[in-house]
């Protein structure tokens, strides 16, 4: 059994982990287990996977009133919990992280299953810290974090990527064509992940005109809420050579054509920018929990592998330091260098390895 989801960051790796154990083991069954409404919900089907949902969800900031039936929700998320691992019976339960990894991994610890956790973050949280006190495994990104977990458990594999995200030879002349881009000007890659990043697109948008007269083209992934503004930015200073997109769902041509990506700092996109290394200033989420965020940018930035750039800074910053580096083939190259030595690979192969491991024990 696999649990969690709420993003791509999330899902992706997860389906990643369930393909390469298949890969070992074609007689393997699984069962991923998600949150209501939340998009694995839609991924993990479209993968070939079966799914369950629980009807966990987050404390919602906005409103308490939104907030009086978390505890009913996290007592029928427990009980759905315990019922799906006495159905489904696992040799092994696996949680990524997201709302439904916490009530499904406890209910299989409690049920004698053994149980990984697959810790993407530098800092993690509660939920993970406390599973992990009886997890077999605890599959870890970065290096030190014998300070939130047992030592005798952690095994540091990386983040699982998708395999055709990260597989760029040969691509740069098919991105080019794909993004209608020249390969003879800067190209510079905004990424705020699966559902965007507004102050980032603020940055953006208060950038254009500099980028433009600089000639500087751009490949913008706005996500959804921002993409008509974005649009609308755009067209007012007839900037055709930046390109916007709601989603980039060719992640591995927008990567092959980039000489430098703003990205935030979620553990799935600072795994993806080492193995393409590809330099980047990172904009942490401010609103992350535990501000984890800030702590991924600078496992890269205390090692001169990337930029760090606030998020209430982007709008005055983000357009002069892009341009900056763009303009500085030494500081790329640097950047490149220093973020790829901190690439890890094959980390789905090595955590399928250490589940196979676990249920055969």
């Amino acid at each position: 059994m696999i649990a969690g989801g709420g993003t791509g960051g999330h899902i992706f790796p997860a389906i990643a982990i369930a393909q390469a154990v298949r890969e070992l083991r074609p007689d393997a069954r699984f069962l991923f287990v998600g949150a209501e409404g939340k998009m694995e919900m839609q991924k993990v089907p479209a993968a070939g996977f079966a799914i369950e949902a629980l009807p966990i969800r987050g404390f919602q900031r906005g409103s308490l009133l939104n907030n009086i039936g978390l505890p009913w929700r996290l007592l029928r998320s427990m009980l759905k919990a315990r019922a799906l691992v006495k159905q489904f019976r696992p040799k092994v339960a696996v949680g990524v992280g997201g709302y439904a990894s916490g009530p499904l991994l406890k209910a299989a610890q409690g049920m004698g299953v053994p149980t990984l956790i697959q810790e993407q973050n530098s800092f993690p949280g509660k939920t993970n810290i406390h599973l992990a006190k009886r997890a077999a495994r605890i599959c870890v990104a970065y290096e030190g974090m014998e300070k939130y977990f047992p030592r005798d458990r952690i095994l540091l594999t990386g983040n699982p990527v998708r395999t055709d995200t990260v597989k760029l030879t040969g691509k740069k002349p098919r991105g080019l064509e794909h993004f209608g881009l020249r390969a003879d000007a800067p190209i510079l890659f905004i990424t705020g992940g699966s559902l965007g990043a507004r102050g980032v697109n603020r940055g953006v948008e208060a950038a254009l005109p500099l980028w433009k007269k600089e000639g500087v083209q751009v490949i913008w992934q706005t996500g959804s809420p921002f993409l008509k503004q974005a649009q609308e930015a755009v067209a007012r200073i007839g900037y055709g050579e930046c390109k916007v997109h709601e989603f980039v769902d060719r992640m591995d041509l927008a990567y092959a054509v980039a000489d430098l990506v703003v990205a935030r700092a979620g553990a799935i996109s600072v795994s993806e920018l080492c193995i393409v290394a590809k330099p980047a200033i990172l904009v942490p989420l401010p609103t992350a929990a535990e501000d984890h965020q800030t702590h991924n940018a600078r496992a890269l930035t205390d090692r001169g592998a990337a930029v760090l750039l606030r998020d209430a800074d982007a709008v005055e910053q983000l357009g002069a330091k892009a341009l900056e580096l763009i303009r500085d083939p030494q500081s790329l190259d640097r950047l490149r260098l220093a973020i790829a030595g901190l690439a890890q690979h094959d980390a789905a192969q090595a955590i399928a390895a250490e589940v196979i491991r676990l249920a055969r024990s």
